[in-house]
């Protein structure tokens, strides 16, 4: 199997780029268990088509504000952040782009909503670097939502 089995077209005007109002006339896919059918309906209907023991899994998860873009301290070429998990010591794993610039030592100057801030590189395993920063940082404060690409600010 390849990745390129899952490969689809997908029309730029069928892509949300903001929820729709009111939220209730979402769009909603009801796979039948019984038959493998599947019915079009709106998320207005979902109590109407819940049954006794039915299961509703709700997720609730949120975007971390986990992007900063900042530029190399010997360079100035622009690089970009994507905090993924704190560590226990303050650390922070994250994706670097461009990988060439989570070269462990190197230092990256980065515009945080709260103010500057620099990371140094502590290491790189893959394609996930090690990084510190010369102050504690709260994401949710410093960065912003990393969108997809088809997603327009």
């Amino acid at each position: 199997m390849r990745t390129s089995d899952f490969d689809y077209d997908l029309p730029p005007e069928l892509i949300a780029q903001q929820p729709v109002e009111p939220r209730d006339s979402a769009r909603l896919l009801v796979v039948s268990r019984s038959t493998a059918g599947l019915a079009h309906h709106h998320v207005r209907d979902l109590p109407a088509l819940l049954r006794a023991g039915d299961l509703l899994v709700l997720n609730d998860t949120r975007v971390m504000a986990a992007r900063l873009l900042g530029v190399r301290a010997d360079t100035r070429g622009r690089v970009e952040l994507l905090l993924l998990r704190e560590h226990d010591d303050g650390a922070w794993s994250a994706l670097v782009r461009p990988g060439r610039a989570a070269a462990p030592g190197r230092e990256l100057r980065l515009e945080a909503h709260d103010g500057p801030l620099t990371a140094t590189v502590r290491r790189r395993e893959e394609d996930v670097a090690t990084v510190t920063f010369d102050r504690p940082i709260d994401p949710s404060s410093a960065g912003t939502v990393p969108l997809p690409p088809y997603i327009h600010d």
